[in-house]
């Protein structure tokens, strides 16, 4: 087999593959200005007595972003591969156009799958992100996420990026439990996790099966034997072939942008609310007027919530309650009328000022702790099926849920660019590793242009299905098993060796990193 990442084949001019890259790093740099001037904006109004949150702040951004440069160079060389191997584009070229629809998919990304994986976390850690607990466990899922990515990137091995993450968080969650002891505690959130899992594990199971069945599909319905060939030497293929494979690594890398970024930016708006809340706790986006369709809707959600109550007055405490519910997942006669008590305070508290963006520095994180409480069961009780609440009050309380999320649950937009800037940095370093294990080592044949189209459109499907119900997948699982897919409908076999690697590091990837969190988590928190 010949090794194409040796040659640069005669597709693309040297002038227009240079444009590109100069292109590309013109963006790129448009793009840091204007994440700086945007960071240092928002900054100004921070009042801070020594410099140390502002330094813990730059330490945290700089591991987050490292965490998605990492994830550039590891998950999106699955993207890149196959047209690669099938002479469409040259490497550098390749990685460059990856790179900038990698971008175009952060940006264009709804933030839902970043905040459904935070929501794997316990709750008491994302209360107290601001605490040396919850730097300890941003610094301690980052840095493990990090390191495991690097170990299997250096073996050339494609794990997923994804998997590292949530097994870090899961590995943060069970040694905050184990710390904590019993009482006082969630741990992780198992019903959440579980959803993930599913997410991850069936992923790679249809990207086999899909890609395989899409291959014989193709086979049976576009009799085109140029289609099926492999790639002649260093000749790129025909014209519509070539614009084919092109237009799939494109949705690939738009698909991988979209999902994958948004790991990134959960954990960025962490930190910025632990460390500077005043200014990224609520959504200062929201206007005055938006702030009164909100009072409104909280007082139509406090009317439903009430009539569940049952007559049951709230406790003295009604944040503890709802924190206990949200924690043990178990409804008692207290819960009820403490969701109405704490929707009625938040409401007073934000009233106060008429508007989101002003309410005192001294509050904004207890009100976003109190919103995000009360949006928290409020899925959970729709969740779970108790009490149940008619279609009518429902309605209500849905629409009150999405009033919350969008005061607390936000990304700025330069947040978005930060990590699009370190994702597409990242496609353009150490892409080659990965690249040649999806491109020569699945399959004991090289990779036609059938094959590389079937694996890349089921995966761009599969991710983009995914990115639409909020649910984290793997680029690297789908699209490595996609390829092996393909290998074994077109009967070119499979290099076990390999497949048995790939498999140990899907199998590895949790338990070594949630054992690797858990124990740098354990670190951080003395340091802390």
């Amino acid at each position: 087999m010949s090794h194409p990442l040796t040659v640069q084949p005669g597709a693309v001019p040297a002038r227009f593959r240079n444009a590109g890259i100069a292109l590309f790093l013109l963006i790129l740099a448009a793009g840091a200005a204007y994440v700086i001037s945007h960071l240092v904006s928002d900054l100004e109004s921070v009042a801070a007595s020594s410099v140390f949150p502002f330094v813990l702040l730059g330490i945290a951004l700089v591991i987050a972003l490292g965490f998605e440069f990492v994830n550039g160079f590891h998950d999106t060389a699955n993207a890149v591969a196959t047209v690669i191997y099938t002479h469409s584009l040259s490497p550098h070229l390749a990685v460059v156009w990856s790179g900038l629809w990698n971008f175009a998919g952060v940006l264009t990304s709804s933030g839902a799958v970043a905040f459904g994986i935070l929501q794997l976390l316990p709750v008491e850690l994302i209360l107290q992100v601001g605490s040396h607990s919850g730097f300890a466990m941003v610094f301690a899922l980052l840095i493990a996420a990090i390191i495991w990515n690097l170990a299997t990137w250096y073996l050339g091995l494609p794990s997923s990026s994804s998997h590292t993450l949530i097994g870090s968080i899961i590995g943060v969650g069970l040694m905050n439990q184990l710390l904590r002891g019993a009482n006082g505690t969630s741990g992780v959130d198992w019903s959440q996790a579980l959803g993930v899992g599913k997410s991850l594990l069936l992923s790679p199971i249809i990207g086999f099966l899909l890609a395989a069945l899409l291959l014989l599909l193709l086979k049976a319905l576009v009799r085109v034997p140029a289609l099926y060939a492999e790639p002649e030497g260093n000749q790129p293929p025909p014209f519509w072939i070539h614009a084919l494979l092109i237009l799939t690594c494109t949705g690939v890398s738009f698909a991988h942008g979209s999902n994958d970024g948004q790991k990134g930016m959960g954990l960025v708006m962490l930190i910025l609310i632990g460390t500077v809340p005043t200014v990224y706790a609520l959504n200062r986006a929201v206007t005055p007027a938006e702030t009164q369709t909100f009072l409104a809707v909280s007082h139509q959600a406090s009317a439903a919530f009430g009539r569940y109550a049952n007559g049951v007055a709230p406790s003295a405490n009604p944040r503890a309650d709802v924190q206990t519910y949200v924690q043990s997942r178990t409804l008692t006669p207290a819960t009820l009328p403490a969701v109405q008590a704490l929707a009625d305070t938040i409401a007073a508290q934000v009233s106060q000022t008429g508007s989101m963006a002003t309410v005192p520095q001294n509050e904004v994180d207890n009100v976003r702790n109190n919103m995000y409480l009360v949006s928290e069961t409020i899925r959970l009780l729709k969740k779970n099926g108790q009490p149940a609440i008619s279609k009518s009050d429902q309605a209500v309380i849905d629409n009150y849920k999405q009033q919350l999320d969008h005061a607390t649950k936000f990304i700025p937009t330069w947040v978005k660019v930060a990590v699009a800037i370190a994702l597409g940095l990242g496609t353009m370093v150490g892409w080659k590793r990965i690249v040649v294990t999806v491109g020569e080592k699945i399959g004991k044949q090289h990779l036609t242009y059938g094959q590389g189209a079937s694996a890349e459109l089921v995966a761009m499907a599969t991710i983009g299905a995914a990115d639409a119900y909020g649910l984290p997948v793997s680029t690297t699982h789908v699209l490595s098993s996609g390829v092996a897919g393909t290998m074994a409908a077109n009967g070119s076999g499979l290099q076990w060796n390999t497949v048995r690697s790939l498999l140990l590091a899907w199998v590895l990837t949790l338990p070594a990193s949630i054992v690797l969190a858990g124990a740098l988590y354990w670190v951080f928190k003395a340091i802390f």
